[in-house]
């Protein structure tokens, strides 16, 4: 396994009820799901990634950043966006990839689910600026 596929899934499987799913017709490319719903396409060696952002932060993102750019089939209205990251991800980027995995995680959640994240993210946040 991929040093990028070890670390997405260390995130995404750290999501409460997600779980990997390899999609044979797609010559086993992975998703991350939570309850039936894809918040991460990915190829076999995550480089390259799909999440879904809200609408106005995909387009911010793919105006500002040179690797991410709207999926195909019409996801990319919706605000699925690719992460061309490839094989040497330095650390920092890692830290946006997983704010991102989050935000495309709580958007396909369930709202019950979505909210443990949620409610996590904003209690580390505090920690941080006490």
């Amino acid at each position: 396994m991929t040093d990028n596929m070890v670390r997405l899934e260390e995130i995404s499987l750290s999501l409460p009820e997600a779980q990997r799913v390899d999609i044979e017709a797609w010559d086993g490319h992975p998703t991350f799901r939570v309850r039936g719903k894809n918040f991460v396409f990915c190829n076999v060696e995550a480089t390259s990634l799909t999440v879904k952002l809200s609408k106005e932060e995909a387009e911010a993102v793919v105006a500002t950043e040179s690797f991410v750019s709207p999926a195909s089939y019409g996801l990319g209205r919706h605000g699925w966006v690719v992460l061309d990251i490839g094989a040497d991800v330095p650390e920092e980027l890692w830290d946006q990839l997983e704010e991102w995995i989050y935000t495309s995680y709580t958007l396909v959640a369930p709202k019950r689910l979505a909210r443990i994240v949620l409610d996590a993210d904003t209690r580390g946040r505090q920690q941080l600026d006490s």
